[in-house]
Order: structure tokens, then sequence, then C-alpha cells
């Protein structure tokens, strides 16, 4: 993926990070979700519950009340936006609403000071740990693969999904301009253009609700930020043929250059300058969105999984290597909004994530770090009832659809609280796989909630956010670092 000189300055990076920790010891967090999966969300219900010492019995130094208080910092990245958690919590908390997704990597600086659990660590001093948490979209992850990948390999590949009996619809006006096209005529900026943005359409409808699709690199062209409209963003997939050489000034030509050119001022800047400095990882997968969608969708993401695991730079590093080489040694596969499923399906969700990430791990030939699998709710917005249907008793799951969802005939004003029951995912994991048409698996039922109306203490203070094993998640990705 990176070059002699991408490596040094790695190392020289690298270096840099590690004496600075050597006084003031951090931990760089990356957290990424693919789209919807509610990465925003996540972390910021992270930063609130240890700011505000939240209900986290299974994160162990936050349990035996081994930190002492937990702050904010000045991060230490200037060229990079500062994650606006002050932002985030308030339209959660006062709006009840859910925060706009961040459409660009960001950061933020909590510090945690600490009583080591060893009585020998705490006679010399207390414990500072500075979490460094660094959020970027997980589109861009997929965008790492095409450093190995000349023009060639990656309009095959790309064109290959394009024609695939559940893209092929979306993909019509893209592939329309492709019939018939010279590729060695001389190339035209409208030309370019028409391609660029039929293939950018068909991109964003594969990611729609209703296919749920994950892997449609390059992620820019569906989070363009600043760069949009430039010559780095104006290029698509072509039939070009592997080992031709194609006349300079020629279309074939000009869109190879400006692939290349987008993993030159893209994919690799981003590479070396965060995902390279990476000590762990979360990934927040939708999970119920692909099951929703169907098995091409679930199919699908898992193929975006053994992509992303291909990326890492797992495993783990003596004291010494550690000052030359950052390696991610925990990286924790999520699924969100289990919320949205009564806890009896709990198990069943992490079933369904650790079938899709062991058979990603396989076909990544990934190894090296620890890995784990969870079903979580960032902000829990639902609570777990049972209804009477008849002589059957039904688990069901109550809060208030955020205003427009609809159940059957009845649509959601957003102010009126329901009971839904959800549905029953499958025990066998491999059922996802087959074909099912015209029914989503098992009649799973997905409703998005508004964020609930916190509870207060009779003495009026404010609990912190709900949620479903936010501390779980915390213990495997802080918790040896806090011992």
């Amino acid at each position: 993926m990176t070059s002699l000189a991408d490596e040094a300055r790695l190392v020289l990076d690298n270096f840099a990070d590690r004496t600075t920790g050597l006084f003031h010891p951090n931990l760089r967090l990356g957290v990424a979700g693919l789209s919807r999966a509610g990465k925003t969300v996540y972390i910021t219900a992270l930063v609130h519950n240890l700011l505000h010492g939240g209900r986290l019995s299974l994160f162990e130094a936050q349990a035996s009340g081994r930190i002492m208080r937990s702050y904010l910092e000045e991060q230490p990245d200037d060229a990079v936006p500062r994650f606006q958690y002050e932002e985030h919590i308030r339209t959660i908390l006062e709006d009840r609403a859910w925060p706009k997704s961040t459409r660009a990597i960001s950061e933020l600086r909590l510090t945690i000071e600490y009583e080591s659990a060893s009585g020998w660590s705490r006679m010399f001093s207390g414990g500072r740990l500075s979490l460094d948490i660094v959020d970027y979209p997980g589109e861009w992850l997929l965008d790492l693969p095409l450093l190995e990948k000349d023009f060639a390999r990656f309009s095959a590949e790309a064109l290959e999904r394009a024609r695939l009996p559940s893209r092929k619809a979306m993909a019509g006006k893209f592939l329309a301009l492709l019939d018939g096209l010279d590729l060695a005529q001389p190339a035209d900026e409208p030309t370019a253009q028409s391609l660029s943005a039929a293939f950018a359409d068909y991109l964003k409808a594969c990611r729609d609700d209703s296919t749920a699709l994950s892997t449609l690199p390059p992620g820019r062209f569906l989070m363009p930020g600043d760069l949009e409209g430039s010559p780095a963003l104006t290029f698509a997939p072509l039939p070009v043929e592997p080992g031709r050489t194609y006349p300079k000034g020629s279309l074939a030509a000009l869109l190879a250059r400006r692939y290349e050119a987008y993993k030159t001022v893209v994919v690799k800047p981003f590479f070396r300058e965060h995902f390279a400095r990476l000590d762990r990882q979360i990934l927040l997968v939708d999970v119920m969105q692909a099951i929703n969608a169907g098995p091409e969708a679930v199919r699908d993401l898992e193929t975006a999984l053994a992509d992303i695991l291909g990326c890492f730079r797992p495993g783990r590093s003596t004291w010494l290597g550690s000052f030359l080489t950052r390696r991610i040694d925990r990286i924790l596969v999520a699924a969100t909004k289990a919320d949205h499923l009564h806890r009896d399906s709990h198990r069943q969700l992490e079933a369904i994530v650790r079938r899709l990430l062991d058979d990603a791990i396989a076909r990544a030939k990934f190894s090296g770090a620890e890995t784990d699998v969870l079903a979580l709710a960032a902000v829990r917005a639902t609570r777990e009832a049972t209804v009477m249907d008849g002589d059957d008793r039904l688990p069901v799951i109550v809060g208030t659809p955020a205003a427009g969802e609809t159940i059957g005939r009845d649509t959601f004003d957003g102010e009126t609280e329901t009971a839904v029951f959800p549905g029953d995912l499958p025990s066998d994991p491999a059922r996802l796989f087959l074909p099912n048409p015209g029914k989503p698996a098992d009649g799973i039922r997905f409703v998005r909630f508004r964020p609930p109306r916190l509870e207060r203490t009779a003495e009026g203070l404010t609990l912190s956010l709900p949620h479903i094993r936010l501390d779980r998640a915390l213990q495997f990705l802080l918790g040896d670092r806090l011992a």
C-alpha cells in the first residue's frame, strides 16, 4: 500500500507520537461506521458517559471507582477538525433528535485520570490516559484497497459489480454511457464529467435503504466534501483491456491518470496521516438494515468487511518496536441499534455478525489482532415489555417512532409512543444468505425511534444516557490500559 518514502514518514510520525506518549500516555482509537451505523451517536454517548459517570457496570475501572475524573482537552492535531461533542449532545438531550452524520474526519481528546488496580503502581503516581478519538467515515476504509490496484483492475471489479442482477438497474444509466464508447478517442471534459456523475449516482442509489449495499468504492464519490468537482473525483471505471497502452490524451488515459491522482491526493494522505497511526479500532455496522434489504446486501456486507480487514495493520509490537511501527492490536465489530430488537434476539444478532466476521477474516487472510463482536446500542431509545396476543405472550420494544415512520397503515407523528413486536432473527445465520423473495428475514420490523427522554432521580438529577453494552465495548477497548 505504501512506498519506502511513505514508510519512512510513518516511522518518523510514529516515533514523535510515542516519544510524546512517554510523558503523556495516549491511546488513538479509530471509530468508523458503514453507512447509517450510528458513529456520531456512539462517540457522543461514550464521551457523555465518561464525563458524567454513566452506568457502566462492566467497565471495570469505572465500576470499581478507580476513575477519578474525565475531562476534555485540546486535541493534538491542529489540522484536524474537532468532533463537535457539545452540539451533538444538545441535539440528543434537548431536541430528542439524532445528530447529523459527520461527513469528514474529526478528532476529540478525552483524558482519564485513574488509580491503578496495582497497589505497587499506586505508590508512585496516579495514572492518566488521553484517549484520542479519531472519527472518520467507514466508506473511506473501502478506498484503502485501491492503493494496490491499477486502473484496469479497479475498472474490472467495479464493472463486474455494476452488472450484478441486484445492481444492474441502478447502474443502467452509467452502463448505457459506456456502450459504444471509443476509449481511444481524444478526451473531452463533458464526457468525463457525465461518466463520473452517472457512476456517482449509481453508487448513491446502492446505498439507499431498500438496497443497503456496502461495497461502494471510491468512498469520496459518496462524501466528496471540498473535493467535489475536482479532477481527482472526475473519473469512472472503463472497460479497458489489461496491459494495453492507450494513446496519450485519450479518454482512457485521462481517466486512468485521474484515478491515480485520487489515490495520491486523497487515499494515501488518509492512510499515512490518520489510519496508520491508530492503536485500536471499533467498526460499527448496521446489520439489520442489510438483513431487511435481503441476502444480496448481507453478502455484500461480508465482502466489505473482508476488504476493510485486509487494510488493517494488525499485531502486537514489542515496547521498543512500537516506537517504529504502530499496530492495531484490538478490533471490535459492533452491530448497532440492538435496542431495535428484544434482548432475546441479541445473541442471534451477535452470531450473525460473528459469522460475517469469521468469513471475512478468512477471506482477508487477517490475523494478529484480538477481535470481538458485540450487539450494541450506544443510546438506548426503547424499553422492553410483554403484550398478550390471544394466549401468546409477545416480547415487544416500546419507544417513540420518528415522525413519518410507518407500521402497517399507521404513520407516526414523532410524539406517540408505541409497542412494536420486532420479529425474530433466524437461529442459523446461514439462512440470511439464502434467497427469500418477497419477505424480509423472518419478518423483521425495523422502525427508527427518537432518542429517549432522560429519567431524573428523586433529587432532580438527570441520569446519563441509557445504553446497551457500551460498558462491554469500553472494557474491551480500554480496560487493559486502565488496569
